[in-house]
């Protein structure tokens, strides 16, 4: 299973009539030549996009999918064949709108859309149906088809790679010195172990694909 994240205030909140809350956002985003965020980075030369049918299966079937927070099945917000969640897509993408229940996940949910502190969306899928390209020295695959598990609304922490290290309370320059070395090859450590991991995650993403279409 796979996991996708659109950022930047895709998640918000509409009051129905009789005063229920219904967390509506979009749990995927299509694929625009003029929308270089529309694009989903899988490694260093390698991007994602989905297809403008890449649901089309999965909501015609329909996958019994389900609103999670977080996308922890312990956080339930609704599910599609109890009509809680409905999924539906439009120009920019797959669109869900959740009837948010009165439990405590779901009140914490509205609070947190409301403030602002949670903008983020998400679906988990499994492809299908993929394709893979280069432009410009680049792998680009694109997701055809999916089967669909869960859309919602997640929060995500940004790591900053700054370059500012932690300094030293007192006027020692060594000990200042010895501290800014530290970060540094914690910093280092952290950046070979992210390469490594893309390595991993294109080996088996390509591997995957091949058998999926064999």
């Amino acid at each position: 299973m796979e996991r996708r994240i659109t950022g930047g205030s895709e998640c918000r909140i509409q009051t129905r009539d009789d005063g229920k809350n219904v967390a509506v956002g979009y749990g995927a985003v299509f694929h625009r030549d003029d929308d270089p965020g529309t694009e989903y980075e899988l490694w260093d030369g390698a991007v994602e996009r989905i297809a403008p049918d890449a649901f089309s299966e999965a909501l015609s079937r329909p996958d019994d999918v389900r609103g999670l927070f977080n996308h922890d099945a312990d956080h339930l917000l609704g599910r599609l064949s109890a009509n809680t969640l409905r999924l539906s897509t439009d120009d920019k993408g797959l669109k869900y709108e959740i009837d948010l229940p009165d439990t405590q996940a779901g009140r914490d949910v509205a609070t947190s859309i409301e403030r602002g502190d949670l903008t983020g969306s998400s679906f988990a899928f499994v492809p299908e149906v993929v394709e893979w390209a280069t432009e410009e020295s680049r792998d680009v695959r694109t997701i055809k088809s999916v089967r669909l598990y869960d859309v919602g609304p997640v929060t995500f922490p940004a790591y900053s790679s700054s370059s500012a290290a932690l300094r030293s309370v007192g006027p020692d320059d060594d000990a200042r010195a010895e501290r800014e070395q530290w970060h540094l090859c914690l910093h280092n450590a952290w950046m070979l172990a992210r390469d490594a991991r893309k390595r991993r995650s294109r080996a088996r993403l390509v591997e995957l694909d091949i058998r999926r279409s064999a």
